[in-house]
């Protein structure tokens, strides 16, 4: 990013009726003015030098306004108009040489004469123009897209922009340290008005101090897809976010076998022997294709069962699933070179429990005096008493010490000792606030989530992946988690069609399909950046239709979603097996929806590589619906370029599309996808996709080059052994291009004899394309050479 310039100014208006000052700053994208008269700010678009922001508001009487140079420790140098009110609090209008945001802030002070105790703050409200009505523009949130008027909250981010040009403004709060952040939009005289808001539960300032608020941000960007992740790649810098590669893998808790869709009567936790049997096939057949965890599921655990799962998670059941404990579980899934993972509730426990019936001074209480108990999530735990803080970091040292390296941490709303909001996706009140003061009485809701992560952390070692369960139990858990879980559930419970698990169906158009992708697309740009965002399982049983199957597989594949199956996979037949081979391995691509503003649920996403020799592009076309459509799409729109030709190849049906400019228009059987593999012309032979994997060169292609004096391509590519690798070069033999094949080369050093090359030529239907045969009898790095003549 370009460095980013401050000035600032300060201009008086003189009138026979009143003195005003206007003061501004400005850098190369935002400038910020407000005016003392009014006690209002505003924000323009350096770019165009209209407002978008107007009419902005802060509650408290201005007393004195500064404009002052500002060093940040993440951010750096900038310089900010400080609005000091007459009860000694402050406001902060900040701008930074290397962010696009305007940063608002708010230090509170209590200048009464009695401890103040705030359950929500409304720090700013504020007016939004992007020069449209109302009624075409649409918000973007936790809630999903709805018309501004509509949205019933978000929380953590709101984003208003205008679909035919997805020009928008982001909101989103760049800290959760001690608040929950919320946003709401609302249509008032024709404008768009956000509002937005702290909710504390209780925020104590003593007599004479002052409280370092949450920073919201806010920038206007000609793409709002843009915007919100460069408000993620913000939060990252914020909270320092360096995310462990992903892990692949198995969970036991929808499995056939020993899963809760066993018809045996399985517990969703496996038991020793079938997890034994899995593991050895998924290391033996998985594992090279990018299968890299097995994870058991709750039911393993010991104790009693009184409000939901047992929690006795020390120790496993003695005559449960696993009788010789979790230790050789562990060991036995590292034997096989897998990462060990297991399921437990961190933060509640049953006050009912015998075990604790001399610790009930451990329990959160409510208001009215009764247990801060809710439905199967136990009683919360006061996370600011030594003695449960001590037993935090021991659990997590002791199931560290068994082997396991992949905690799945569920029920963390009980962290922050708020009500279940199962499924939560828009605001809902929560009555955040309803408990007698934890043992620090200083300490927030969101503080303590936070603080008890932060003490499983310190118990487990940086070495553990926390995947975090989940957001949408009640949406504190979103933010209050940031920066300190890996991965994040960002849905509910699933089943094995995608519908959700506890009969929330979303239908589009007469098909119901879809928990995890709706949430995942809205938070896509969250992905990679923040945290893995975790859909919860894909499916491709028996069970599942094929076309379904390849859908939810590749849907998950091409986004770069935490990628987990539930499946026994032993069982599957080769065709299902086969689906998850090309969909495992994690890409470093960037995947964006590109209906995001437009659809509900987005049908086309756009995965794009620029990280090598040369562009890659995937397109994901998915039909959500219980009936075949065209998809239709302008291509510079969809981010390619509107000015060249490209070439096409279907992943699933194995086969070359024909070519398209300007537009791109393909039928989608229903419910079902085609990921297509795009490259613009070249004027010589491109390779434009591979069989190895749905991103189709991405995670296995390096270094590909055209050498026009010797008039060669050559790549280089990573396979896995007795798999046949197929290269499909466009851009030869079809009667026009110029460039004939004459033959093919592979170089694999001392395994070259174990590699065998076929070039198949004159496809019939194929004119214009190649396609290469590479097996080798082990998984290594090829390097591969075709050679043309003109």
């Amino acid at each position: 990013m370009k460095c980013l310039v401050i000035i600032l100014a300060a201009v008086c208006f003189i009138s026979t009726e009143v003195l005003a000052t206007s003061y501004s700053i400005h850098n190369q994208k935002l400038s910020v003015g407000y005016n003392d008269a009014t006690g209002t700010f505003s924000v323009a678009d350096m770019a165009t030098g209209k407002s978008f922001l107007i009419d902005g508001k802060m509650d408290g009487i201005p007393k004195k306004v500064e404009i002052n140079p500002v060093t940040d420790p993440v951010f750096n140098r900038g310089m900010e108009i400080a609005v000091t009110q007459t009860d000694g609090s402050t406001i902060f209008f900040e701008l930074y040489n290397q962010l696009p945001f305007l940063l608002v802030r708010e230090d509170l002070h209590n200048s009464s004469s009695v401890m103040t105790d705030f359950q929500k703050l409304d720090p700013v409200t504020f007016e939004l123009d992007l020069g449209k009505p109302a009624g075409e523009l649409r918000t973007m949130g936790t809630a999903g897209l709805t018309t501004p008027d509509q949205n019933p909250g978000s929380y953590l981010f709101l984003t208003l922009a205008d679909p035919s040009t997805r020009r928008g403004v982001v909101t989103g709060w760049l800290t959760e340290d001690r608040g929950s952040g919320v946003i709401f939009s609302a249509v008032k005289d024709g404008k768009v008005e956000l509002k937005a808001q702290i909710d504390y539960g209780h925020l104590h300032i003593p007599v004479g101090k002052t409280e370092k608020l949450e920073t919201l941000a806010i920038g206007v960007f000609d793409d709002a897809r843009i915007g919100e992740e460069e408000y993620a790649d913000a939060i990252k810098s914020q909270y320092q976010i360096k995310l462990p590669a992903q892990v692949p893998g198995y969970c036991t808790w929808y499995s056939e076998v020993g899963g809760l869709t066993d018809k045996n009567g399985g517990a969703g936790c496996s038991n020793e022997r079938d997890i034994a049997t899995l593991t050895e096939f998924a290391a033996k057949e998985l594992e090279p294709y990018g299968f890299s965890l097995v994870q058991i599921d709750d039911g393993w655990q010991d104790g009693e069962s009184i409000n939901g799962p047992r929690r006795g998670f020390m120790r496993a059941a003695p005559n449960g699933a696993y009788p010789h404990g979790m230790k050789p579980v562990a060991e036995m899934i590292k034997s096989n070179g897998l990462t060990a993972g297991i399921w437990f509730l961190p933060f509640a426990r049953n006050y009912q429990d015998p075990e604790y019936k001399d610790r009930q001074d451990w329990f959160m209480k409510r208001l009215n005096g009764s247990p801060y108990e809710t439905v199967w999530g136990g009683t919360s735990l006061d996370l600011t008493r030594p003695e449960v803080q001590a037993h935090l970091v021991n659990l997590a040292r002791t199931l560290h010490g068994w082997g396991y390296n992949y905690f799945k941490m569920d029920g963390l709303w009980t962290g922050s000792v708020t009500e279940q909001m199962y499924v939560n996706d828009g605001y809902k009140d929560d009555d955040i606030g309803n408990y007698q003061p934890f043992y620090d009485p200083m300490k927030t809701s969101i503080e303590v989530l936070r603080n008890g992560l932060k003490l499983l952390r310190k118990g487990a070692g940086r070495d553990v992946f926390f995947s975090g369960c989940c957001a949408s139990q009640n949406m504190r858990s979103l933010a209050g988690s940031i920066g300190l879980v890996d991965s994040m559930r960002v849905g509910p419970d699933n089943g094995f069609d995608w519908q959700d698990y506890h009969n929330e169906v979303i239908h589009f158009d007469g098909g119901g399909i879809i928990t995890g992708p709706i949430r995942g697309s809205r938070l896509y740009f969250l992905n990679g950046r923040v945290w893995w965002n975790d859909p919860d399982p894909c499916y491709v049983r028996v069970g599942v239709k094929l076309n379904h199957a390849q859908l939810l597989a590749s849907w998950m594949a091409l986004s770069g979603m935490f990628n987990l199956n539930s499946d026994w996979l032993p069982g599957l037949p080769p065709e299902r097996l086969d689906i998850l081979k090309r969909c495992l391995l994690p890409h470093h691509a960037i995947a964006r929806p590109v209906d995001y503003f437009e659809s509900t649920m987005p049908e086309i996403w756009l995965t794009t590589d620029t990280s090598q020799s040369v562009r890659r592009d995937v397109l994901g076309l998915y039909n959500w619906d219980s009936q075949k459509k065209i998809i239709r799409y302008d291509v510079a729109k969809a981010g390619l370029d509107g000015t060249r030709t490209y070439y096409a190849f279907d992943f699933w049906n194995k086969s070359p599309l024909p070519n398209f400019k300007d537009t791109f228009n393909f039928e989608v059987p229903a419910e079902s996808c085609r990921v297509i593999a795009v490259r613009a012309a070249e004027g010589h032979p491109v390779l434009v996709s591979t069989s190895r994997h749905v991103t189709q060169g991405m995670v296995d292609v390096q270094n590909e080059t055209w050498n026009s004096f010797w008039r060669t391509l050559s790549g280089v590519s990573q396979v896995v052994g007795n798999d046949p690798y197929e290269l499909r070069i466009a851009g030869v033999n079809d009667g026009v291009s110029k460039w004939k094949f004459v033959s093919a080369f592979v170089s694999a050093g001392k395994m070259a004899k174990d590699v065998t090359v076929t070039p198949e030529t004159a496809i019939p239907g194929e004119e214009g394309w190649l396609r290469v045969l590479i097996t080798s009898k082990s998984s290594q790095t090829i390097k591969w050479t075709l050679n043309f003549r003109e």
